[in-house]
């Protein structure tokens, strides 16, 4: 028997197409769909081209490179092999429907030593691909989702064993449930709820408080908060895109982080007038700080998140972005991203949002989106267009 149950990845997958079809209710009969697979997750790979084929899309399946693969080329190559993009890319991401991403490395750290600035070549230069996909997403052309599968390196990275991980994903993606779909359609409703409620306080700041943060962000104008959309399986948390002009302050990540083969813990970013000025971390604080250098929106602010712990339950430390930013435990989490924001986010007709209009606005545009998460016991203080206070968040859990 594998890591997770027969049973529990057919559940896996049905939560997979359930988490696409949400994320873009308009799919069709023979639509693209691009499924993006670690070559760890084959097992639930599979069974998610089947369904995907049952179900009369048109499937691409590729295989993600294998860490010796992906080191030799970030060490080997040259900036030119960098900056290459293969014939066809671009009219294939321009026209793919959408996209499943199974998560399961075998490797975190094959990157460690190589220089970050090879890395941050390969983002610039495959930004605009990206852009592609995110102006056809807003088009309502695409729709995209992903997940993780439980690995032995994932485990180690979070001292967990393997059977303690599978069994946080488990937990976290109801795939015990009898009827998981219908289990996240309840999660789905519940959130909607507290979207609403937030956009009907007009809100103007929000002020985070805890033991090691005091950081103030500013919504902006015409935003709205998205979340539990069905692009992440799994999601808990409720988010925005703010003006990154208005951030203020001190935001601490409490808990570490894995990203291009680097261990990082403690990031410390104090914001003013909207830029990081002051950045550090206990460990892999040069690399922090070079991440941030990418580019002039790298140093900004891109998302501002918060998660109920009513509805997560994850509460273990998971070595993996995905379920380490909906992390429930005792007080849920606030996260926030440096570098890109989603223009999702913008309340008016999105068609008609501009990159003009974007920057207008205060969305932050870079190569980077990196979630940085905090887990502490905290209070969250909305200054309400009227001039009015009001705690939204405290405890962990919303007020609403």
């Amino acid at each position: 028997m594998g890591i997770l149950s027969q049973t529990q990845l057919e559940k896996y997958a049905e939560v997979l197409l359930w988490g696409l079809k949400t994320a873009r209710p308009g799919f069709k009969k023979y639509d693209t769909v691009l499924v993006r697979c670690d070559l760890e997750g084959r097992e639930l790979g599979e069974i998610v081209n089947r369904r995907l084929v049952q179900a009369k899309f048109n499937v691409v399946f590729r295989f993600m490179p294998s860490p010796r693969l992906e080191r030799d080329f970030y060490m080997y190559s040259d900036a030119k092999q960098r900056k290459f993009t293969a014939a066809g890319d671009k009219e294939f991401f321009g026209a793919v429907n959408g996209n499943i991403y199974i998560h399961a490395p075998a490797s975190l750290t094959h990157l460690k030593g190589i220089d970050t600035k090879r890395q941050s070549e390969v983002a610039i230069a495959r930004k605009p691909l990206r852009d592609l996909m995110i102006k056809n997403e807003e088009k309502g052309k695409f729709g995209w989702t992903l997940c993780t599968y439980p690995t032995e390196e994932l485990a180690r990275q979070a001292k967990l064993s393997v059977k303690e991980y599978a069994a946080q994903i488990a937990k976290a993606c109801f795939l015990n449930e009898p009827d998981p779909a219908k289990k996240w359609d309840r999660i789905y409703k519940d959130s909607t709820a507290i979207k609403k409620w937030l956009k009907s306080l007009n809100i103007d700041t929000l002020r985070t408080e805890s033991g090691s943060m005091d950081l103030t962000v500013k919504v902006g104008e015409m935003r709205r908060f998205l979340g539990v959309s069905g692009h992440n399986i799994p999601s808990f948390e409720i988010f925005t895109s703010p003006d990154w002009r208005g951030t203020n302050g001190i935001y601490y990540a409490n808990l570490p982080a894995f990203r291009g083969g680097n261990y990082v813990e403690g990031v410390r970013l104090e914001f003013k007038n909207g830029r990081a000025v002051k950045i550090s971390a206990k460990k892999g604080d040069e690399y922090v700080k070079k991440i941030m250098a990418t580019d002039k929106g790298a140093a900004q602010l891109g998302e501002y998140s918060l998660t109920d712990r009513r509805f997560s339950g994850i509460d273990k430390f998971m070595a993996d972005t995905l379920f380490d930013e909906n992390h429930g435990g005792g007080y849920g989490n606030c996260h926030v991203a440096v570098g890109d924001s989603y223009s999702d986010t913008y309340a008016g007709e999105i068609s008609g949002l501009t990159k003009e209009k974007k920057t207008a606005l205060g969305f932050n545009n870079s190569a980077v989106h990196w979630d940085l998460i905090n887990t502490e016991d905290k209070k969250v203080t909305a200054k309400l267009r009227n001039g009015r206070l009001a705690t939204i968040y405290e405890k962990g859990q919303f007020k609403y």
